[in-house]
């Protein structure tokens, strides 16, 4: 995040009508992307004795929660917020098509006022009282939050734990559980990295397939160290090789983007399904299709050759657990064992 990134919050605040709040936001500790309740001036006004500092990080939560992401939250889901131990209470009418939001009692009233993917800003009609010590221990099993959660995120390592338990929380909630389920489970693992890439299937498509293939090699669906966005992914020319937690496997691009839909990116022969379906400052995650494949026999080093190995890949069989790709120079592959790309091998 950029060094002046409090500022930022604090000019965004005052342009669009929070004076008081811009005015904490300038010497607050605030470096990660973050969803901010904004109360009211006004309504502030009638707290003269409350501290906007801390009134600050009490409004303001890790992430981005747009207004359908809340919409879709269990009633009563509880959101740890920037000051340590003490959470928000998400909760919605169901008098209407449209549920109204309402944070620890205070509705929503103007949603998804500001978005720059930094920063999400959603309007208060009033403000919410300082927190509880005790507001994170009601129904904890529900609650969108973690234990230890750090009261700095000024190092690294907090920041990517930060983000970490930010993209675990909005995959649990967006079809992905599984994969936020893997996620929890190489957490040690994976928080002390720097950033991450995660190539990631949706829960049906995992029930669909059993599960096996991807869950037991969920390490090769995940590029340590890069956080590869949408713009960034399109733009590598095939045959570029992607490390992987499983450091005895890599990844390689055998399609490279930028052919639209009769001709979509692929790594590993497998089509890239939805790009940035999520991300934050540290994690990066998108949709595949199928579980990857293991490639095998990659003997060329340059873009040439690898050119020819795409246009005469041979035998590619992903029926097993996590598949395997045997890939065989055009000079060496016996006749027959040409084919077309895995998706149309197995009708999908």
């Amino acid at each position: 995040m950029p060094h002046d990134h409090h500022h930022t919050v604090s000019n965004i605040l005052s342009s669009l009508g929070f004076q008081q709040l811009s005015t904490a936001a300038t010497t607050a500790n605030l470096s990660t992307p973050i969803t901010i309740f904004a109360p009211s001036d006004s309504s502030l006004i009638t707290c003269p004795t409350c501290s906007l500092p801390l009134l600050l990080q009490e409004h303001s939560v890790p992430g981005l929660y747009p207004l359908y992401f809340l919409r879709s939250l269990a009633f009563g889901t509880k959101l740890e917020t920037l000051a340590p131990n003490r959470c928000l209470t998400v909760t919605f009418s169901t008098t209407s098509r449209d549920p109204r939001i309402f944070i620890n009692g205070v509705e929503v009233t103007q949603p998804d006022l500001f978005n720059n993917g930094l920063i999400l800003l959603h309007g208060l009609h009033g403000f919410v009282s300082h927190l509880s010590p005790l507001s994170c221990n009601v129904e904890r099993m529900t609650s969108l939050s973690f234990d230890s959660f750090p009261s700095s995120v000024s190092s690294q390592s907090s920041i990517m734990r930060f983000m970490l338990k930010d993209a675990i929380i909005r995959l649990r909630n967006s079809g992905y559980s599984i994969v936020a389920l893997a996620l929890r489970v190489k957490y040690t693992e994976i928080s002390e990295l720097k950033t991450i890439t995660v190539f990631a299937l949706d829960d049906v498509s995992i029930f669909a397939i059993g599960g096996h293939a991807y869950l037991s090699n969920f390490r090769f669906h995940v590029v340590p160290n890069r956080r590869i966005t949408a713009g960034e992914m399109v733009s590598l020319p095939a045959g570029t090789v992607l490390p992987t937690l499983d450091v005895e496997q890599k990844l390689v691009v055998t399609t490279a983007g930028g052919g639209g839909v009769l001709a979509p990116m692929k790594i590993n022969y497998v089509r890239i399904v939805h790009f940035d379906l999520l991300h934050n400052s540290r994690v990066v995650v998108h949709g595949v299709s199928v579980p990857f494949p293991h490639m095998h026999h990659l003997v060329t080093d340059d873009q040439k050759g690898f050119a020819q190995m795409e246009q005469s890949r041979g035998n590619c069989d992903v029926s097993g657990s996590g598949g395997v790709c045997d890939v065989i120079h055009n000079d060496f592959a016996p006749a027959g064992m040409r084919m077309g790309n895995i998706e149309e091998h197995q009708g999908l």
